[in-house]
């Protein structure tokens, strides 16, 4: 018995006649009473003017671990302004941060 060719009789699938394109008008019409909605870009609204960007912290520190804390955005604000100010990359005012809260802690 041998298996029979999956592609051997394709004679049901021949083209048809190629469909008409539709108006675009037609087409809005059709979209807007079954309720769809456009995708057409709306007018541009004012964004709300954006927090000014922080300035890029690279520096080579030999820490190589990373973690992902939630805060609010006081608390991100005053991470970054006092590293701003001690002129030291997060994870130094992380660490000092933790030491101060160990020492406070024993005494």
């Amino acid at each position: 018995m041998s298996r029979a060719n999956p592609f051997g009789d394709l004679d049901d699938f021949a083209p048809g006649a190629a469909p008409r394109p539709a108006e675009p008008a037609a087409i809005d019409r059709i979209a807007e009473a079954a309720g769809f909605p456009s995708r057409k870009a709306g007018r541009a609204q004012e964004a709300e003017p954006a927090a000014p960007a922080r300035t890029p912290r690279r520096r080579t520190t030999g820490r190589n671990r990373q973690i992902n804390i939630k805060a609010t955005e006081a608390v991100i604000d005053r991470l970054y302004a006092i590293a701003d100010e001690l002129d030291l990359p997060l994870g130094a005012v992380l660490e000092q941060a933790l030491d101060a809260l160990a020492e406070r802690r024993k005494g």
